[in-house]
């Protein structure tokens, strides 16, 4: 893709409908890489296209985030400077990789774990413009995304899915309940919430309630 500062891996819908195809846009968490995201997306709802992207800041090998993050008896600590170049990173390259796809630019989803989760949600709030809605895994939201969230009406018809374990000891389940208050209070047209008893992972749970959640989304709840 012509982006400058993101490496990214597209796989076309195998259900395509009769329009273009809406996307979803998955993004891994702080010390990985996409392998993991890789895999997720043959598991996911066909009719959509999916890209993978890669964070922009290298930590080491096979090592990279959006942001640094130090994890603190108080909480997690986030390098905020980080956080806002890496989301201005993605929105400017979400229409690029529209375009070059040819994909439903009304129908842009994202979907991460973790730090990717954090960025999604991010997204959502302060660019719904790109964003028809965010599936959080074990995330939670910055606070300079509320602050920084869009005003006026779009916001409104906007949708996210918060899935988080009940056993998470990396961000405990208090970050998505967080999430999910922040969200309703907003509030967005629809907000699902779940929690499973499983620790910080994606699980196959996880990946069932998404598809469901995915299957009335938008365009692709119409038969």
């Amino acid at each position: 893709m012509a982006s400058t500062r993101l490496s990214s891996w597209s796989f076309p819908a195998t259900a395509p409908g009769p329009g273009p195809a809406p996307l979803v846009i998955l993004l891994h968490g702080v010390g990985a890489d996409e392998t993991g995201m890789l895999g997720l997306a043959g598991a996911l709802d066909p009719r959509f296209s999916k890209l993978v992207l890669r964070a922009p800041l290298v930590f080491g090998p096979g090592s990279f985030g959006w942001f640094h993050v130090e994890f603190t008896p108080a909480g997690p600590l986030h390098h905020a400077a980080e956080a806002e170049a890496s989301r201005r990173l993605l929105a400017e390259f979400i229409p690029e990789a529209v375009r070059e796809l040819g994909a439903d630019p009304d129908q842009v989803y994202l979907a991460g774990f973790s730090q990717g989760a954090i960025m999604s949600l991010g997204l959502l709030l302060t660019r719904p413009d790109l964003v028809a809605g965010a599936v959080a895994w074990s995330g939670r939201i910055l606070p300079e995304a509320v602050r920084g969230r869009l005003p006026g009406p779009l916001l409104g018809t906007r949708e996210a899915l918060v899935i988080h374990g009940s056993l998470d000891r990396t961000l405990p389940v208090q970050h998505g309940r967080s999430s999910r208050a922040t969200l309703e209070a907003i509030p967005l047209r629809r907000v699902e919430y779940h929690e499973l008893p499983v620790g910080h992972e994606i699980t196959a749970a996880t990946l069932a309630l998404t598809n469901t959640w995915l299957a009335t989304a938008g365009i692709a709840a119409a038969p």
